[in-house]
């Protein structure tokens, strides 16, 4: 029987064999792409709000379905900024993916807005940080630390997640792709959602609808 701790037993199939996982497609730029992927109905569609991002969305969201959630990704943004830009494109969740404290996350928990702070690894991990953000958030994503905040189209050691503490629901994020499922479905991580990015791309922001469909289909959703 596989133990993660001498408390934790993990022998149970994980999310990812069991059922599926949910996914977030981010970056999210043209019109006529978003549209496109969404008749593959993603469960989270994100749209990156920070400028100095290629992947930068300065448009109108096209109507989309309903069961899509919109995430809104912010660095250290504003609450004020935060705050209109859900407001003017309806957001379902916020991403954090700067230094935001636990104090302006609570400021935002005053929004009916879903809050996923992310988090970034290289290799290794301080898991007792996210206790006091717990309280203030609804998800956790884990990215890989990179020049940039997000983006950066490589994974980290995913074997630190088996430490993993919370309950708090986790995003996986980093350099996902075809090429991971197999690894995906054998670590049984308690993942809730697996975020991809770069590796479906033909250019920053421009995602490949049959190589996600692809994805969608092989990670058992």
């Amino acid at each position: 029987m596989k133990k993660i701790s001498d408390n934790q037993d993990v022998s149970a199939p994980s999310p990812l064999e069991r059922a599926g996982v949910r996914i977030k497609i981010c970056g999210m730029k043209y019109p006529e792409n978003i549209i496109e992927v969404g008749t593959l109905l993603p469960d989270f569609m994100g749209f990156i709000f920070w400028k100095k991002s290629s992947r930068y969305f300065d448009g109108e969201i096209p109507m989309l379905p309903k069961s899509i959630k919109k995430v809104g990704v912010f660095v250290d943004e504003s609450i004020a900024i935060i705050e209109s830009k859900i407001e003017k494109h309806n957001l379902n969740c916020i991403q954090l993916h700067g230094t935001e404290s636990v104090e302006f996350c609570q400021k935002l928990k005053e929004l009916p807005i879903e809050i996923i702070k992310v988090f970034s690894i290289k290799d290794n991990f301080d898991f007792t940080v996210l206790k006091e953000f717990e309280g203030v958030c609804d998800y956790f994503l884990f990215d890989t630390k990179g020049e940039l905040p997000g983006g950066n189209g490589t994974t980290f050691n995913w074997n630190l997640l088996k430490k993993y503490p919370s309950k708090k629901p986790f995003f996986l994020s980093g350099g996902i792709g075809i090429e991971q499922i197999k690894v995906l479905k054998e670590m049984n991580l308690p993942i809730y959602a697996i975020d991809v990015n770069s590796k479906f791309e033909t250019e920053p922001g421009l995602k490949n609808k049959e190589l996600l469909q692809s994805f969608q289909s092989q990670i058992g959703i």
